[in-house]
């Protein structure tokens, strides 16, 4: 039977069908298991990986790497002073070399617009690790933990609590449309999803049966909630806006009082990471010495509670990869979808 992810790229969630998007959700939970029960799954042996990384990571580059090798493959990690993408070589240029030595391409950093090049013009797979528009990898990785955790996915809410216009906003409203969960956005009016986002995730709502909310008022927000998500208040390179965001979004923490409004002990708790959640940072030292606060998008409390399943959320960010990986350039056996 033909595998209808060979040789496709993962770039953004909105190029998937639910089908396609769960059934790949369902694949990573098939490989999680194979590597706790120490069986090989090397689909990929003798393939040669590039890791593009524009911006930093922890999560993502140890994610591409472990299922690298797992899967077989070689990876190679080329970080910002080892490339030159759009600065003296083109990103079509870089892209058509990369592809004749490499057999898939990872890239994380800024523009989409560049993942996109990547991918049209390198002739491989290429996989977005994080751009500033989209984040498809988290979102696997989280509507795994989430399904792992209610057994299914249509008819859950996710309430976003934050910065409604940042790349991970964008991916949850969209990928949560597209699989039948509800989605709010919990967050300042100037701080909304854009339009263009919305009316896409409207889209796939309603084909879903999905409903989107954008909502300033709490009790609101999280009613029904069966996951709180929130990510950091300043994202990579806006660092110098650490005092407009704490103002606008000190009013959206998660906190217990909020988790106590949604009135559901079953209730979890989701972040990407890394998380400002006390002061055992450089930047969460700095934060409360110029700002006075000692928490930000979470409490302490509520990071180290019992509806916390962030960490579970981080290790899956290397299954999900794996998964797709596995699929866009091996040949594992994929039934219809």
């Amino acid at each position: 039977m033909t595998n209808i992810f060979k040789g496709r790229s993962f770039l953004a969630e909105k190029d998937f069908s639910a089908a396609e998007f769960e059934w790949l959700i369902d694949f990573s939970a098939h490989l999680k298991d194979l590597k706790k029960r120490n069986i090989p799954h090397r689909y990929l042996e003798g393939k040669n990986i590039a890791l593009l990384f524009e911006k930093t990571s922890t999560r993502t580059r140890a994610a591409f790497t472990v299922a690298a090798v797992d899967l077989g493959a070689h990876p190679e990690y080329l970080g910002a002073n080892d490339i030159q993408l759009g600065k003296k070589e083109s990103t079509e240029d870089t892209a058509k070399v990369l592809g004749r030595m490499f057999d898939g391409i990872e890239f994380r950093g800024f523009s989409q617009d560049m993942v996109e090049d990547l991918a049209t013009f390198s002739g491989v797979p290429v996989w977005n690790g994080l751009t500033d528009a989209w984040h498809p990898t988290q979102m696997l990785a989280d509507f795994l933990t989430i399904k792992e955790e209610f057994g299914s996915l249509a008819g859950l809410t996710l309430v976003y609590c934050g910065d409604g216009r940042n790349n991970v906003a964008n991916s949850l409203l969209v990928t949560g449309a597209l699989l039948g969960v509800n989605v709010h956005i919990f967050s300042p009016k100037e701080l909304f999803p854009e339009q263009s986002v919305l009316d896409l995730a409207q889209s796939f709502a309603a084909a879903s049966g999905a409903n989107i909310l954008l909502t300033e008022d709490a009790d609101q927000a999280v009613k029904g909630a069966d996951v709180l998500y929130t990510d950091v208040w300043v994202s990579m390179g806006e660092e110098d806006k650490f005092q407009e965001r704490i103002s606008l979004l000190k009013n959206y923490q998660v906190n217990m009082e909020l988790i106590k409004k949604a009135d559901n002990d079953k209730l979890i708790f989701l972040h990407c990471l890394p998380a400002f959640h006390d002061t055992h940072t450089v930047y969460g030292k700095d934060v409360a010495e110029k700002f006075g606060i000692k928490e930000m998008e979470v409490t302490d409390e509520v990071f180290r509670s019992k509806y916390a399943r962030h960490f579970e959320q981080a290790e899956n960010r290397m299954h999900t990869i794996k998964a797709v990986m596995a699929v866009t350039l091996g040949d594992p056996f994929v039934p219809r979808v």
